[in-house]
């Protein structure tokens, strides 16, 4: 059981770029505050045809449900939008690293 629910509204995209944003290596991640009286936590992944292919692009956004599914529950904002962005090195890079990453993100941008 995943702890979030999923974005797929455009609008949604959009109005989160205005948020706190976090870059790594990897990805970037945006963090925002919907400031609706909604406690669910929201994730949106995207990764742009720069990256690769469609099979490279979507074992990126396994490797990123696969760290929302483990972190965003117990370190993820509360009624916030979180959005990843994949960057090209994202793919290569090792999956702890990614892990690390992410923590890192979510520690700053959600306090």
């Amino acid at each position: 059981m995943r702890g979030y629910s999923v974005i797929k509204k455009r609008s949604d995209f959009l109005a989160a770029n205005r948020g706190k944003r976090y870059a790594t290596p990897g990805f970037v991640l945006l963090v925002k505050d919907r400031q609706d009286e909604q406690p669910d936590i929201r994730l949106g992944i995207t990764i742009t045809k720069k990256v690769g292919n469609a099979v490279v692009r979507n074992r990126m956004r396994r490797r990123f449900r696969a760290l929302a599914q483990e972190m965003l529950a117990e370190k993820g904002k509360q009624g916030a939008d979180h959005i990843l962005i994949g960057r090209d090195g994202g793919i290569e890079r090792d999956f702890g690293a990614l892990r690390a990453d992410m923590a890192k993100a979510l520690e700053k941008l959600c306090q």
